[in-house]
């Protein structure tokens, strides 16, 4: 037995229980005579002769309000409890005693556990029940694939084990669960072999790939990139942040055909125009070698100085024609080749820019947080995950107090340091699921999912509370920095951009009434 007191009312159910367990006619008497005994209370040596003690007014308190209660319950405990409430108050105990017994042969002796027959669930039942319902429906559903028929299974069964309180719901979860467990045994089972099986064709091929390219390609870095993160266990942020940092490439990419496919459209034009330029000189030249030839008879036809001068005039024209014709088709040539060359330039920047972008990620340089394009690849899934699974998503959003007067006082050197400050202290304090983004200047985002705006307005007051113990220290001089904050929780479907404004609107609050707050948004 506990040390510690209890309540008359957990020893009003802990004397039936002993009841039933014991098979004790639940009389008046022997209710009393339990009661005493878990209470502790000695009871008076009566003699024979001496008449019945009178009723123990708190235990009759007791079973009147047990009655009550019971009455409140639904279902058919509700009729049992109407006829104990009506024993007592014809103070028929006889009655209730039959009564009692009748519950107890009906509900308490048929259940391993008499108290949650009675509708009433112990702390720690209910804690196990809560967390047994989180678990199939979040972590079971969500490691099972999206829409199959096991995630189905493990979401309904989760809400099933939320309202399950008789043996029999039980007894039906328990097989459902077994079946569950058996079905997810071999679908992972296969699905690990071919997980195991594409990774290796996928290594394979990216060594492939990777020995057919130049040392200084750009695409070296990426593969490399690929190659390191599924050497090691896999992990979905990893991923995900992978994933981030290719899509520009992949954007990148694109621009790169094009300014390909230009260059190759540039090049093809350019010996067109050669080609015509090569025949329109080829024509004239065969027709200035047909007109040299005719003016070399009328050369040795001519009778006299004119005819002769006339004759060299028009042999001039022509010769003037053709140079002009060639000088023509030469700047042609050199305006294609000029466009070429600027092609061809175009294609050195976008690859200069793609070896670049192999070595960015959607982070903040000076921070380490994610920037504004990776705050918007977050919060799309977050926000997909949250309507999806129903689950809150909160952003608080955060401002540095007196960061001007710091710059100005310190230098942008220092204030570049206390920014760092702050978001180590925020990554410290928070989950890892917590995103922390650099909104701008001093401004920062922080992404809360499944989190409600009381927990996530408590983070944050947290947050501050680190701050205060983690000095900030600029050459060995301590010095306070603190944030106003604004904490929303994400409406169904609403969009970042009202999302950011209402959080937006709860920090300038926080820093109208005396800075270094967290105020809560309006929902």
């Amino acid at each position: 037995m506990s040390s510690s007191p209890l309540n008359p009312a957990e020893i009003a159910r802990e004397a039936f229980r002993r009841l039933a367990t014991r098979r004790i006619a639940p009389t008046p008497d022997a209710y009393r005579e339990i009661y005493n005994e878990i209470a502790g209370l000695a009871l008076p040596a009566a003699p024979p002769a001496a008449p019945a003690p009178e009723p123990d007014p708190g235990a009759e308190n007791v079973l009147s309000g047990f009655a009550y209660r019971l009455a409140d319950t639904p279902g058919e405990l509700a009729e049992f409890g109407t006829r104990l409430n009506r024993a007592v108050k014809q103070r028929d105990w006889d009655g209730y005693a039959r009564t009692l017994s009748q519950l107890a042969e009906k509900h308490l002796r048929r259940h391993t556990h008499p108290v949650m027959a009675l509708g009433v669930e112990n702390a720690e039942a209910k804690l196990m029940r809560d967390l047994l319902s989180r678990t199939l429906s979040f972590a079971v559903a969500a490691l099972l694939p999206a829409g199959s028929p096991l995630a189905g299974e493990a979401e309904s069964l989760g809400a099933a084990v939320r309202t399950a309180h008789d043996e029999a719901a039980l007894h039906e979860i328990g097989a459902r669960l077994k079946e569950l467990c058996y079905q997810i045994e071999l679908k992972s089972g296969d699905s690990g072999e071919q997980q195991e099986l594409l990774l290796r064709l996928f290594k394979l091929l990216l060594e492939n790939v990777s020995e057919l390219l130049d040392d200084d390609s750009w695409m070296r870095g990426q593969i490399a990139a690929v190659q390191d993160l599924i050497s090691g266990p896999l992990d979905a942020r990893a991923l995900e942040d992978a994933t981030r940092s290719l899509k520009d490439v992949i954007y990148k990419q694109g621009q790169l055909k094009t300014g390909i496919a230009d260059v190759k459209s540039t090049m093809k034009n350019m010996m067109m125009t050669f080609i015509d330029r090569l025949g329109s000189v080829a024509a004239s030249t065969g027709s200035y070698q047909e007109k040299i030839g005719g003016f070399s008879e009328r050369i040795r036809a001519a009778a006299n100085i004119e005819e002769l001068n006339l004759v060299l005039e028009e042999v001039l024209r022509e010769t003037r024609a053709v140079q002009a014709e060639a000088l023509a088709s030469r700047d042609r040539m050199l305006a294609a080749h000029q466009e070429v060359q600027e092609a061809e330039a175009r294609i050195k920047d976008l690859e200069a820019k793609l070896q670049h972008m192999s070595e960015l990620v959607r982070e903040d340089q000076l921070t380490g947080s994610l920037n504004r394009r990776g705050l918007d690849d977050v919060f799309e899934r977050e926000s997909a995950r949250a309507d999806r699974r129903g689950t809150p998503l909160c952003v608080a959003l955060l401002d540095l107090d007196n960061f001007k007067k710091l710059n100005d006082t310190y230098g942008h050197l220092a204030g570049d340091k206390a920014l760092r400050h702050l978001v180590k202290v925020v990554k410290d304090t928070l989950r890892s699921m917590d995103v922390i983004a650099r909104f701008g200047g001093e401004e920062f985002l922080i992404l809360l999912p499944e989190t409600t705006v009381e927990a996530a307005s408590a983070a944050m007051v947290r947050v501050q509370r680190e701050l205060t113990r983690h000095f900030f220290l600029h050459e060995n001089e301590k010095m306070l920095i603190t944030f106003s904050c604004g904490v929303a929780l994400r409406r169904q479907n609403e969009d970042q951009a009202a999302l950011m404004a209402r959080a937006d609107n709860a920090m300038y609050k926080a820093k109208t009434s005396g800075k270094n707050r967290v105020v809560i948004a309006d929902s």
